[in-house]
């Protein structure tokens, strides 16, 4: 397992339960690629997920993850996490797939269920 990439995961971890977009984006390459698995491309660099997340920390106030697992393999850290957005919102289950460049995430790879 990867200290650094673990300890890079777990730093927009942090940030995003702290709801803080501008710590979130830090957390990115500025040519960072976040997809659905499988799927085409959503977002790309750090900007793009700074605007996106500081939208969805404003619309979710109380959004929430608890993160059920977490294994690392070198530059990959994979979250298995349940996101709660508050108040009667609604809630999903999520499988984040990092990849981890230096200090900070150069991919991101989701696998999404709702509840």
């Amino acid at each position: 397992m990867s200290n650094r990439a673990v300890a890079t995961v777990q730093r927009q971890y942090d940030a995003y339960l702290a709801r803080d977009a501008e710590a979130y984006a830090n957390c990115f390459t500025s040519g960072c690629v976040v997809s659905n698995l499988n799927g085409p491309v959503t977002l790309t660099g750090a900007a793009a997920i700074r605007e996106r997340y500081a939208e969805i920390f404003a619309g979710h106030p109380h959004n929430r993850s608890i993160l059920l697992n977490r294994i690392a393999l070198g530059d990959v850290v994979i979250d298995h996490e349940h996101v709660e957005r508050g108040h009667g919102g609604s809630s999903f289950e999520i499988v984040a797939i990092y990849t981890v460049q230096g200090d900070r995430i150069a991919r991101v790879d989701y696998v999404k269920q709702d509840r």
